[in-house]
């Protein structure tokens, strides 16, 4: 498991748009939340997502970007953001090579079958690229509302 304090493992990967996205492009301009999730759709992570673009506005005003991460490919995220009018940008692990670098990985057997799913975490890296919370097994309700006063912590 990660812990706050060390540089935030930067990685690339692509939007629903197909844009890639580097942790690195936002260092000394935003503060990133980073969460990841289970997969486009499910309940839980529905609600999380709904709950990150509710507060959009109040994360901008906090000069921070939010970026959703799940093992789904980008046409899905498309699908889920367009559907939901999420706010959020979703990028798309779907080689599990960022969820590795974070620990949100975790393998599942079930009759003799290898499947992955991840463990729900947020991670808040702040402008100079230090991760400063690596939050795991986090609840989906009011979790943005919590993340949101840990950012503005930092900006106090």
């Amino acid at each position: 498991m990660l812990e706050a304090g060390g540089p935030a493992p930067d990685f690339e990967l692509p939007d629903a748009a197909m844009d890639m996205v580097r942790l690195s492009d936002f260092k000394g301009d935003k503060t990133v939340v980073l969460y990841f999730y289970h997969r486009d759709d499910d309940p839980g992570c529905t609600r999380e997502a709904i709950e990150f673009s509710d507060l959009a506005d109040r994360f901008a005003k906090s000069n921070a970007v939010v970026l959703g991460v799940s093992l789904d490919d980008p046409l899905c995220h498309e699908v889920f953001r367009d559907k939901h009018g999420l706010m959020v940008r979703l990028l798309s692990d779907s080689e599990t090579e960022v969820s590795r670098r974070y620990h949100t990985l975790r393998e599942m057997e079930r009759n003799g079958v290898v499947k992955f799913g991840t463990v729900r975490s947020t991670f808040i890296v702040d402008r100079n690229g230090t991760l400063r919370h690596a939050l795991y097994n986090v609840t989906p309700r009011g979790h943005a509302a919590d993340v949101l006063k840990l950012i503005q912590q930092l900006d106090a």
